[in-house]
Formats: structure tokens, sequence, C-alpha cells
């Protein structure tokens, strides 16, 4: 956990919170948009059998709808089949007015009918709402199924996992890069932790010390890292081009710096510190500067990360438990999302902007699950056969 870097430190100053565009994510108490799919006709092929179920499954789980075998305010019509080959046609209609809100006709793979309804379930979120789904993002995740930390992906409903790393160690903290391709993550497989890529052999990141929460900014351009060349551990920014680096953004003499993650326009990051004494959270320019505090609540709070959608969600520990936190950088509020009796840790935004996945832990076993700012109930994704940690949404 991004956590146990933490020791203690002093008073890091505050300075102003710069303005960004943030979107409204507050729950606006509307109904679900009831949507039946009882005229929807497969074959007897188990792909297409497949292809609806996961279709039901990713339209429920988006928060916007109700899917019903009869009635509703939408009608789907239409048919998939598969050979060696899946066709299938999708029309979406409004019931009071007929009007067609999706038309489509798709072709795949029949060993792909998982993807192939993740995608049409995007597509009918977006026909209908004008918002951006999640079903087709991917989940990287650690789990210790193996025995030991290794990093796997799953799809979004946590189906469809694989192992990604095996580095018979540990391994922390995976992020997206922003063209959702590869991952960057911390491992310890050479004893030691540094920063690395997949699809790279060598880190990306090896300097003495630690090499820790690699992040890469929205261009691609530049990685922020935690290092500890200089003593304890620091924020910096190194290039990614040319392995250099480039600016220490932090300097706490008896702090710690942990967990930074870009500003969806690149020109700010958020971070943990200790140097009041307990990690809070920070939001520093890439230029350098004063840090400006976001955290007000609980004894501690790490683990931010910053969505497209302009809000930043972390995690504080408040009576005792870890909750997550929904932060407006620019409006300066804080909110903390309902939970039960469990400890809710490592928030991440969901491609939607809407959801966030998070780990949750109870009786000393932590499941991955599916959060809703807009309070619909949580949802189970990733459970048993070991502990998972650490998840990380696509872009």
């Amino acid at each position: 956990m991004n956590r146990q870097w933490f020791i203690s430190g002093a008073l890091l100053a505050g300075g102003s919170v710069f303005a960004e565009r943030v979107i409204d994510i507050r729950g606006k108490g509307q109904g679900k948009i009831g949507i039946s799919l009882g005229s929807y006709r497969t074959g007897f092929d188990a792909a297409s059998k497949t292809f609806l179920a996961v279709l039901k499954a990713d339209l429920n789980r988006s928060g916007h709808f109700s899917v019903t075998s009869s009635g509703g305010a939408l009608n789907v019509t239409g048919a998939c089949q598969a050979g060696s080959q899946m066709k299938a046609d999708v029309h979406v209609y409004q019931v009071a007015t007929r009007k067609k809100l999706l038309g489509k006709s798709y072709d795949a793979a029949a060993s792909s009918a998982r993807g192939l309804a993740h995608k049409v379930a995007d597509e009918i979120v977006y026909a209908v709402t004008g918002k951006k789904g999640m079903a087709s993002g991917k989940i990287a995740v650690v789990g210790n199924r193996t025995g030991r930390k290794e990093l796997y992906i799953t799809d979004m409903d946590g189906k469809n996992m694989r192992q990604i790393t095996k580095d018979r160690s540990i391994v922390v903290g995976p992020r997206w890069t922003p063209d959702g391709k590869s991952l960057t993550y911390t491992s310890y497989k050479r004893g030691y932790p540094n920063v690395y890529m997949t699809g790279k052999g060598k880190p990306i990141s090896s300097h003495g010390g630690l090499n820790a929460s690699g992040a890469v900014s929205p261009d691609g351009k530049t990685l922020a890292v935690i290092l500890s060349v200089s003593g304890n551990p620091e924020l910096w920014l190194k290039s990614l081009r040319t392995g250099k680096l480039t600016k220490r953004l932090s300097s706490t003499q008896r702090g710690n710096e942990a967990s930074p993650c870009w500003s969806p326009d690149g020109n700010h990051l958020v971070f943990v510190s200790d140097s009041s004494g307990r990690p809070q959270i920070y939001i520093i320019s890439k230029n350098g500067g004063r840090a400006s505090r976001i955290s007000s609540s609980g004894t501690e709070s790490v683990a931010p990360d910053w969505g497209t959608n302009g809000y930043i969600t972390y995690c504080s520990r408040v009576g005792g438990k870890y909750r997550i936190m929904v932060a407006n950088p620019v409006a300066k509020t804080v909110r903390q999302l309902d939970a039960d009796w469990a400890d809710y840790e490592d928030p991440k935004w969901a491609p939607d902007g809407r959801h966030i996945v998070c780990s949750r832990t109870s009786n000393y076993r932590s499941s991955i699950y599916l959060l809703d700012t807009l309070k619909d109930s949580p949802v189970a994704l990733i459970s048993g056969s070991g502990d998972w940690y650490s998840p990380a949404c696509s872009p």
C-alpha cells in the first residue's frame, strides 16, 4: 500500500488552487431509464447467448438503466448469431415516439462475444445519454493468488483475467499510460524498487535508492516519479525520451512524498506528502512552487486519482476506517461516499467519470469493488483466489 512509505515531517505551506474544468457528478435524483431487451433474439450458439447476457449486465452496471424483459421507455431489437464469426444487429428505440436512437450492425469473431457486448453497451449509453460508457475499459490490478503480488488485467466487469507480470516478487502501483496501451508499475524483482513499463524489459526509472509511483503525463513525454536520490522520497519529473531528470518538485527534509497523478491538462500534479505529520493530499504545478493541501478530513489521506471529469478521488481514514472521498479542486469542496463497515482504499476513476473502482477489505481479505458516485449500490468485481489491491482503470 502507498501509505507504508510515510514516516513523519513538518508542514508544507499551501498555495492557491488553479482553475480547472469540472463536470458535475452530483446526483440529480432522477430515476433509471427502463430498457427492454425482451425482443432481442439470439441463436442457439453459446457465443450469441454470452453476448446478450454480458450486454444486459453491462447496461445494468452502467447506472443509467434498469434492464427489463418488457416495458420501459426504451426497446432494444435485433438479433445476434454466431458460427465461426458473429454478426449482431442492434436497434434502440424510444417506445413513446418510436424514434430510433441507435441502429447498427456489428461483426466480430465468435471468441470476441464479450468484447463486442462491452462495445455495444457503451454505444447504447452514449446514444441515449450522450455520456461515455465504461464497459469497454480494462482494469489493471495487483493480486497475490500465486503467493506473490503480480500484475493482472481484466475487463471492467472483472472477467477475462490475464496475468501480466511473473516477477515472483512484489508489484505495486500500476497506472495506465495516456494512450491506454501500456502500464507503469513498481516492482521489487531486482531486490529494490524500480519503475517499469509493460513492453519494456529494462526499468524506466532505476536511480539509486527508491524508485516508485511512476505516472506518465497526458502528452506522454514526462514521467512523474518518487525518488530518494536526494535522501528522503521526493517528487521528481523525468523525460521519457532522454531518461534524464528534469525537475525536482518537492523538497521536504523531514517528509516523504508518494503517489503522484497528473491533472487532465498536464499542468498540475496531485500527490501525497506527510510533511504535516500525517499523509495528506496536495496539488502542485508542474513548474514547481508552493503546494496546496486539498484534504481536510480524516487522520490521513492517501492514493489520489485525478479524473478527466476534473474531480480528485482519494481515501481518508475517518473514524478508524478508510473511506473514499471526492474533491472538487476548483470549488475546494470534498464529499465522502457512503460505505459500510469495511475499509475502502486505492480509488481510481472508471472511464465514464461517474464510477470509481477501489479495493474493499473486510475480515483481512481484499476484493475489488465498483462504486457509483450517484449512489447506486456497490458491485463486487474481483474476489476470491487470494487478495486483490491497487486497481487502475484504462483511459
